[in-house]
């Protein structure tokens, strides 16, 4: 646990993601009112947190399980003017216990499938106003049959991952409508695998002599160099759906 909290405390985002693609993800959402309820599902460090309050001029309730992620955030919102429109919660997204219907929009970018996807969204839309939305970014198949070795790594480390044809299919049976979206860039992985690329190899000198603390170091290099080789094959796809007004 100490070497992965080292692996991920302190960088600035803990998936795939951009200001400009939060803002693309967002402009797909409809007829949100001037002060939106928002709700955003293990928001890390807070990156989108930010770039929501101040897209919406919203309230929002930022979650997630880790207390040094939710302090990162409260330091970094107070640097951007919005900390008065978040409120920062620690708690697992199993254990939220909002009112039914308490919120205009849910936002999670990478991180629905701790949940599950199918799950997240079926759990999640209860919370949701009549005609309200969801967003989530989340690691989706490219292609129908993928090479061999990103299929074995992420068989292994993310068995639930579908194709987009699924996802939609599983958006629609959760029952959200109008659902739209889009892959994001690679400049998107960059922004996260750069800044974790060069925290592994801080770590490398920490722990030279530590062969378990470098053998995740290691997994944490092979899923970066996977994307590179294999980045057609596979990435971030970011859904967006509204729950049904009626």
């Amino acid at each position: 646990m100490s070497i992965f909290r080292e692996l991920t405390e302190g960088l600035p985002r803990q998936a795939p993601g951009s200001p400009a693609t939060t803002l693309r993800a967002l402009g797909l959402v409809r007829g949100l009112p001037s002060r939106p309820r928002i709700l955003d599902v293990g928001c890390g460090p807070g990156a989108q947190t930010i770039e929501l309050a101040r897209a919406t001029g919203g309230w929002l309730v930022a979650v997630d399980i880790r207390q040094r992620f939710l302090d990162e955030l409260a330091e970094r919102a107070g640097e951007a003017g919005v900390l008065p429109q978040v409120t920062m919660l620690n708690t697992s997204m199993f254990d939220m216990d909002f009112a039914d219907a308490s919120f205009d929009l849910i936002w999670s970018e990478g991180a629905i499938y701790i949940a599950g996807f199918a799950e997240g969204l079926g759990a999640w839309r209860r919370l949701l106003k009549p005609g309200g939305w969801l967003a989530v970014s989340e690691l989706t198949w490219l292609v129908p049959n993928p090479p061999a070795q990103p299929a074995e790594y992420w068989g292994r480390s993310y068995p639930g991952m579908g194709s987009i044809e699924r996802n939609c299919q599983l958006v629609a049976e959760a029952g959200y409508v109008n659902m739209d979206g889009f892959v994001l860039p690679p400049q998107d992985w960059r922004n996260y695998y750069e800044p974790a690329e060069r925290r592994v190899e801080e770590l490398r000198e920490k722990y030279a002599d530590d062969r378990e603390a470098l053998a995740t170091l290691d997994e944490a290099s092979r899923e970066h160099d996977l994307f590179r080789a294999y980045h057609d094959a596979y990435g971030y796809v970011f859904y967006v759906m509204r729950k049904p007004a009626a």
